[in-house]
């Protein structure tokens, strides 16, 4: 039975895996490799983004609309029934259909007595070559959110909201001590001799400066597996699901291209003390960042 911590230690499970067309055994894989992460000792287990399906962004086709799910759901149950049985947090990334016309990229926040603490919606929807995101996603209106569970008090955004330190600073201001990001994101084929050492080194720093930036923990979790859809060249997903230490140094790192589950230890007390040594939030001018709320400065 896993009972409040009786230390400052955490161990995270991070589950990354391909995903086959059949929205049904991904979400049955995904919730073996949770329990699984479970008896490894895992206390916080987040999925990857989008998990249920293969990446359908890729292309516009209202089709896709059948993935999205009510959020509390069938998932959400699924996952909730997993959590108390185990005792674990979980994070898992799920198609939401909030009404008719209205859908969402959403992270629901499950804890460890299989409670349903909240959702979090993805704030930054992107629209680029083959991540056509905004044919599909509703911004989020929820705002950024960090929520006490059992064992530690986290916050979640996701995959282009690594990109933007104000999400993540904004995440860590209410007290998150670790960030989690569930991502989907990888090379596309023509670009990867020319621009990939660059793509995937720009993913990984932007990350691990959040941690710095604000004295916490960063996991990211990424999907692997090359997925083509119909008439188009596909995305390499580049794996490499990581979590990252209160001053940035890479703590684990999964691999490219294998289903791993990664289990890493954690220790909270580093953020007070991180953020003790490195007093980046007492020296902020909170008096002078007004015009951040502006799309540019004259």
């Amino acid at each position: 039975m896993k009972r409040l911590p009786s230390s400052s230690k955490v161990t995270l499970g991070l589950i990354q895996t391909a995903c086959s067309p059949d929205p049904a055994e991904n979400l049955n894989r995904t919730l073996r490799l949770a329990e699984r992460a479970a008896k490894q000792g895992a206390q916080i287990i987040c999925t990857q983004e989008l998990f249920r399906s293969q990446y359908f962004c890729q292309s516009e086709d209202h089709g896709n609309f059948k993935l999205a799910e009510s959020i509390p759901g069938p998932s959400t149950d699924a996952f909730q029934k997993v959590a108390k049985k185990h005792e674990v947090v979980i994070i898992a990334s799920l198609f939401e259909k909030r009404a008719p016309g209205i859908y969402h990229n959403t992270a629901a926040m499950i804890d460890a007595d299989g409670s349903l603490l909240g959702i979090y919606r993805k704030m930054h929807i992107p629209d680029d070559p083959l991540f056509y995101e905004k044919f599909y996603f509703t911004p989020g209106d929820l705002g950024f959110r960090a929520w006490q569970t059992r064992y530690a008090k986290i916050g979640t955004l996701i995959c282009w909201d690594q990109w933007y330190p104000e999400g993540a600073r904004l995440t860590a201001l209410q007290g998150a001590q670790i960030l989690f990001y569930p991502t989907a994101i990888g090379w596309h084929p023509s670009e990867k001799a020319e621009h990939g050492v660059d793509q995937h080194s720009a993913w990984e720093t932007i990350q691990r400066s959040h941690a710095i930036a604000n004295g916490c923990y960063v996991a990211a979790v990424n999907r692997i597996g090359i997925e083509v859809p119909v008439g188009g060249d596909g995305i390499e997903f580049w794996g490499q699901s990581f979590v990252s230490g209160t001053s940035g140094k890479i703590l684990a790192k999964a691999s490219v291209d294998k289903e791993e589950i990664l289990i890493v230890e954690v220790d909270l007390a580093k953020v007070d003390t991180t953020r003790t040594h490195w007093p980046f939030f007492r020296d902020r001018r909170i008096d002078a960042y007004g015009d951040l709320t502006k799309r540019l400065i004259d």
